[in-house]
């Protein structure tokens, strides 16, 4: 009995799961350690088998047809295409993150910063809000089907970057930086009311101290301040699904290339 393989459509295959492992490694939700490896794995071959042909096919590749024909080309473009799957990724986390920022904020100005300790779920140092918010940020993300739309948008990244083409390094860039500052609004969006609160209490600490200097009025600013975040931590909570609903928009329109 003879085998025959489609060489074209097993490099296709390849090429696509190897920029959608890599994406899905980086991007939130699926960048958690709950998603075992094997899941993201076979999460991204299903998703190449889907969109494999479609891909070569905008890359300009007729059916049957290899992309590259020799070992070196091939590797490089493995390498070419996980390089595009991490930086797709890594520019959806950047949109994501605001909501962690949001949520350093608070601990900083509310004084939980010192009770810092290692999340599992990010794999960074973060206190009691920053925490928080991440989870939160993840539950809504599921429960409102935002992990489907960053994964239809990582299915359209290849008709603005197909395989093989890579990417502009001067856009990357750019985005990178457009990034940073979007993170850093959506942040403020979220922790601004109770961050302008927790300056008002500073400001009132203040002003006691100068009418009454024998109280020490800041001696009970630590704990007025905690009191503080947590009466009205719910002011900034439920700017979050808003915020969240944005970012998720924002973060499908990077992952399917539509700044490229």
């Amino acid at each position: 009995m003879d085998l025959t393989f489609d060489l074209g459509l097993i490099e296709t295959t390849m090429l696509t799961s190897v920029r959608i492992v890599a994406f899905l490694v980086v991007a939130p939700p699926f960048h958690v350690k709950v998603f075992p490896g094997t899941v993201k794995v076979a999460l991204a071959l299903g998703l190449a088998l889907a969109v494999g042909p479609a891909a070569a096919a905008r890359s300009g590749v007729e059916p049957g047809t290899m992309l590259v024909s020799d070992t070196g080309a091939f590797i490089g473009a493995v390498v070419m295409e996980a390089f595009v799957g991490l930086a797709l990724g890594f520019l959806v986390r950047l949109v994501f993150s605001a909501v962690q920022t949001a949520g350093g904020l608070i601990d900083l100005f509310g004084g939980f910063e010192v009770a810092s300790a290692f999340d599992p779920t990010s794999g960074t140092q973060g206190a009691q809000f920053s925490r928080f918010y991440n989870m939160a940020a993840l539950a809504l993300l599921f429960a409102s089907d935002g992990h489907q739309l960053i994964l239809a948008g990582m299915v359209r990244s290849f008709d603005a970057l197909p395989l093989g083409g890579g990417m502009d390094m001067a856009v990357l860039g750019e985005l990178m930086t457009g990034g940073i500052a979007d993170m850093m609004i959506a942040a403020l969006q979220i922790a601004g009311p109770l961050i302008a609160v927790l300056f008002l209490t500073d400001v009132g600490l203040g002003l006691l101290t100068r009418v009454a200097p024998a109280l020490n009025a800041f001696a009970l600013g630590f704990p007025l301040k905690i009191l503080v975040t947590l009466s009205l931590g719910s002011i900034a909570f439920l700017a979050l699904p808003s915020v969240i609903s944005g970012l998720t928009d924002r973060a499908t329109n990077l992952a399917g290339g539509g700044a490229w």
